[in-house]
């Protein structure tokens, strides 16, 4: 990937907002339809240079702000633990730091013109790890803690199921790159059009999943907002242990639709032209 301007070593050490932001969020940026998650266009892109700048300025790299995503989208599952209602606050709180330190981390790349592998490979890292660990913890949360798992360990291990689904979900993506790889296929564009299943029963089915987006939960941003929410409204009804019977309901219905969630992207993957040999 290029960007316009004078190359990195000609660019200012210390580099005002504006002189920053041609560089780090060109126009391409926003608006991606597979890559750009919907905070960046709600409010994170917009706040995003006033974290990667100064870590610009203090000469972190693009992967070092990679590193720090990671800290914060895997501590989100951790937090979890926390009995009551603010360990659900702060896994929400945690969630939204990485998805903007994710953001800063490909600015801090396009200003200092570092892209690699290593850099992609800690990304997926870095999303494999919190998206899978929110559901085991939301899991162990259902079982009563940590203290409770000897007991109660069926609650654990249908967030463990979650958390297998939910890597397994995002692994299909990623087969999906490597099998084009291996047959010699160019890379994916980021237009929807691509992932559309041909016409057919499964591009019916999916047609009609978007009222119901049962696949967003398994985003780390969702996910914990959900969780959030559930257990704030089970306080506000008046629920007795209102966190523990919010985590285990969650769980209780999160599991089966995760299963059904997965099969459902197996089936459009199949369905679409990504895996299509050229004529």
């Amino acid at each position: 990937m290029t960007v316009g301007g004078p190359g990195p070593s000609q660019r200012p050490a210390r580099p005002s907002l504006a002189d920053y932001r041609a560089v780090a969020q060109p126009p391409e940026i926003r608006g991606r339809a597979s890559s750009e998650h919907w905070l960046g266009d709600l409010y994170q892109r917009d706040i995003s240079p006033y974290l990667s700048l100064p870590l610009v300025r203090l000469g972190f790299s693009a992967n070092a702000v990679t590193g720090l995503m990671i800290i914060a989208g895997a501590s989100a599952g951790v937090a979890l633990l926390i009995p009551g209602v603010w360990g659900v606050i702060l896994a929400a709180l945690l969630t939204q730091l990485q998805m903007l330190i994710d953001a800063a981390d490909g600015e801090v790349a396009r200003w200092r013109q570092t892209f690699s592998p290593a850099g992609i490979f800690l990304d997926k890292v870095g999303h494999y790890l919190a998206e899978s660990f929110l559901p085991i913890g939301l899991g162990i949360r259902a079982a009563g803690g940590l203290g409770g798992l000897p007991h109660h360990y069926g609650w654990s291990t249908l967030g463990l199921v979650i958390a297998v689904a939910v890597l397994l979900n995002k692994a299909l993506n990623d087969m999906v790159h490597v099998a084009r790889a291996f047959n010699g296929l160019p890379r994916l564009g980021e237009s929807r059009g691509e992932s559309q299943p041909r016409p057919g029963l499964v591009a019916r089915l999916r047609r009609l999943a978007r009222f119901l987006p049962f696949h967003r939960i398994f985003h780390s941003v969702e996910m914990s907002l959900l969780i959030l929410v559930v257990t704030l409204v089970a306080y506000a009804v008046g629920v007795d242990n209102a966190s523990l019977v919010a985590a285990q309901w969650l769980v209780r219905v999160i599991a089966p639709v995760s299963v059904l969630v997965v099969i459902g992207h197996f089936l459009t993957i199949m369905a679409s032209s990504r895996l299509q040999a050229p004529a």
